[in-house]
């Protein structure tokens, strides 16, 4: 395994082993006015929420590693005190990514990367129409991390307004994730699209409490066939299926076949841990336990 020590890389290396290994990671496409009123727009990727009540968005633009200058972004928000976060769709990622050239001061960045500014009703400066949510906020903090080139500068915004475009919601007035199609930076040039079969569902513990890894049955537990990931999804059900439910189980056609077809103990064992994982990757935990925990002896 590669060590490394912070302190003894360069800021360039170091922030593409940041970049390459924490990801992937939202994208804010900053809208701000300077104080003669002119748009900035510029994405950055050290982005999130952080807080529902009051709303929080943090955003951070670093400092240049080259020449350890500020950007505009930065400069205008700390000035104005306000600023759009809208964020970044699939369809917009590449006029996103052309917004973030090192254009010279006044140059307005919506009109090079080819989007459409739209009024804001609370703040001033403009939204981004293309994007799907566009946050208005107002900056109540700005945190310097640092005053060498590469050190960031937190910018703790709180959302006053949001625009979520009709085109992203479900009919239970929820954002889609298939349909809003969000992307995300990963090192170097790379990104990511979350969408498709990149997006899985995994259930939270919620007030019923799962058995837990280490109440798992040691046979499971060291199975060479499911995996970590496998073995919580077992590990976070609330109660084992009935001896009754088990033995009911065995008259399921996948079981009854394996059963039938195996010839000796260690084949039925692994047998039944490939239909659980099978299983396991449709969320049916129930049924999985069950093929679990058919007894081996026990075949028809």
């Amino acid at each position: 395994m590669l060590t490394i020590d912070p302190k003894e890389l360069n800021t360039k290396d170091l922030h593409g082993y940041l970049m390459g290994s924490v990801g992937p990671r939202p994208i804010a496409l900053a809208s701000t006015l300077d104080e003669k009123g002119k748009p900035n727009l510029s994405p950055f990727s050290f982005f999130n929420v952080f807080s529902a009540n009051p709303p929080i968005a943090i955003f951070s633009p670093a400092r240049r590693t080259r020449n350890n200058t500020t950007k505009h972004t930065l400069e205008n928000a700390s000035k104005t005190q306000e600023v759009v976060i809208n964020v970044v769709s699939y369809d917009i990622v590449e006029q996103t990514s052309l917004s973030s050239g090192e254009y010279e001061e006044g140059v307005n960045e919506f009109v090079k990367a080819g989007f459409t500014a739209v009024k804001s009703d609370i703040v001033k400066p403009f939204r981004v129409k293309e994007s799907p949510v566009q946050l208005e906020c107002v900056v109540k903090e700005i945190i310097s991390l640092g005053e060498e080139g590469g050190a960031g500068n937190l910018v703790i915004c709180e959302i006053v307004k949001m625009h979520i475009s009709e085109s992203v919601l479900n009919p239970n007035q929820q954002i889609d994730p298939h349909k809003i199609d969000l992307v995300g930076r990963m090192g170097a040039n790379w990104y990511c699209r979350a969408s498709g079969e990149s997006i899985f569902e995994v259930k939270k513990p919620g007030s019923k409490i799962g058995i837990g890894y280490d109440q798992l049955p040691a046979r499971i537990r060291s199975s060479f066939i499911l995996s970590g990931n496998d073995l919580a999804k077992l590990a976070n059900i609330e109660a084992l299926p009935s001896v009754e439910d088990v033995d009911k189980f065995k008259e399921n056609t996948d079981i009854a076949h394996i059963l039938h077809t195996t010839t000796d103990d260690e084949e039925t064992r692994e047998e039944l841990h490939y239909h659980a994982k099978a299983l396991l990757e449709e969320n049916k935990v129930v049924e999985a336990w069950s093929t679990l925990l058919i007894d081996k002896l026990n075949r028809v």
